[in-house]
């Protein structure tokens, strides 16, 4: 079985929305604008892709990461590899970054199932929450930037559901007060 990681830049009020300046959001590019840049902060990100044996991507995500992403030296191992996109809209991927579309959670499941590493999701805010909600997530890596924005997208959805227990396997601050927090899910 392999392990599904929800990785995310989050507020400490958990919203997880556009930390990279996408224009819809009023707060968009807070990770950037908002907190000094700490390169010590960013390591699990390189860490990741070293590790990750596919990308599994929101069609809202997948479709601001398919025309940059490609062309980024910083995700250099992202476009060696398999990535997938979930959307019951998507009709076909950006032959600029291919991926297999997937329709529904069921189809991440069967993913899981199958051979290789850690199945990374990036962004992808409300596949996040789908997946943690069907139980799927196996660990959280999250940057925790020293905000609170309010209102937009938040990591965890609001469904009345029972309580998943965490266990926190790392940690770390940074001089710029953003948190390294990574959790394993309790089975």
């Amino acid at each position: 079985m392999r392990t599904l990681i929800v990785t995310a830049f989050v507020s400490l009020d958990g919203v997880m929305e556009a930390p990279g300046g996408e224009p819809e959001y009023r707060n968009s590019g807070w990770t950037f604008k908002d907190v000094e840049f700490d390169p010590a902060a960013y390591a699990v990100k390189g860490a990741e892709q070293e590790t990750a044996g596919s990308l599994l991507l929101g069609r809202t995500s997948y479709e601001a990461f398919a025309p940059v992403w490609p062309t980024m030296d910083d995700f250099a191992r992202y476009n060696e590899l398999p990535r997938h996109v979930v959307s019951t809209t998507l009709q076909q991927d950006d032959e600029r970054w291919p991926a297999t579309i997937l329709r529904s959670v069921d189809e991440v499941a069967k993913l899981k199932e199958g051979d290789g590493g850690p199945i990374l999701v990036h962004g992808s805010a409300t596949l996040g929450a789908s997946l943690a909600d069907a139980g799927l997530v196996d660990r959280y890596t999250l940057l925790v930037f020293p905000l609170l924005l309010g209102a937009g997208k938040r990591l965890f959805s609001g469904a009345d559901k029972d309580a998943t227990k965490l266990k926190l396997v790392e940690h770390e601050v940074y001089s710029n007060d953003v948190q390294k927090q990574i959790f394993d899910v309790v089975r």
